[in-house]
C-alpha cells in the first residue's frame, strides 16, 4: 500500500489577497473625487484615540517592533474573518507592508486599509486624513486601526453600514 501524498506546503502569499490589494490600489487611483470628500452624513467618530497607542501595551510593543504583523492582523480581521480563524502572523498583507517599507511606501497600504475601515464601519475621516495619519505616525495609525476593528467587530459590523436597505416585499 502506497503512503499518502504529503500535503502541499502552505504559502504565506495568498493570491486572493494580492488581487484584493491590487483592486484597492486601482480603485483609489481611478476615483480621485474621494481625495477631498468629507465624511458621509451620519459618520461615527473613531472610538480609539489616534495617540492612545500605548494602551494596550502588548499591541504597542509588537507594533513598534514589527508593524507588519499588526497590519496583517487588521487586514485579516477586516477583509477575511472577524473571528480571526485561519490567521497567520506572517501573511500577504504583512509581507506587502514590510516590503513597501523598504522603499518608504508603507503609508500607501496603511492609508488604503484605513480608508476601507472607515467605509466598512461608517467612521469619520477622509482620504487626506488617512494619508496624514499613515505618514504622521504609522504605529499609532495601525494600533488605532487594530483597536477600532476589534471593537467594531465585537459589536457587529453590520450595524455600522451606511448602505441603503434593499429589502423587497412580494406583491400581494
Amino acid at each position: 500500500m502506497a503512503a499518502p501524498a504529503p500535503a502541499p506546503a502552505k504559502s504565506a502569499i495568498d493570491q486572493n489577497d494580492v488581487e484584493d490589494w491590487k483592486n484597492q490600489f486601482n480603485a483609489a487611483l481611478a476615483d480621485t473625487s474621494k481625495l477631498t470628500a468629507p465624511s458621509p452624513a451620519g459618520a461615527r467618530p473613531w472610538n480609539s484615540s489616534f495617540f492612545g497607542c500605548l494602551n494596550p501595551i502588548d499591541t504597542c510593543a509588537i507594533t513598534c517592533c514589527l508593524p507588519c504583523v499588526t497590519f496583517g492582523k487588521v487586514h485579516h480581521r477586516v477583509r477575511k474573518d472577524p473571528s480571526m480563524q485561519g490567521y497567520e502572523a506572517i501573511n500577504t498583507s504583512c509581507i506587502g507592508y514590510c516590503l513597501s517599507s523598504f522603499v518608504a511606501l508603507h503609508w500607501v497600504m496603511a492609508a488604503l486599509q484605513r480608508s476601507g475601515i472607515r467605509q466598512k464601519y461608517n467612521l469619520e475621516g477622509a482620504c487626506l486624513t488617512d494619508i496624514a495619519a499613515a505618514c504622521c505616525c504609522g504605529c499609532c495609525d495601525i494600533i488605532q486601526q487594530d483597536k477600532e476593528t476589534e471593537l467594531r467587530e465585537k459589536e457587529g459590523a453590520s450595524q455600522y453600514s451606511n448602505k441603503e436597505n434593499t429589502m423587497t416585499y412580494p406583491s400581494s
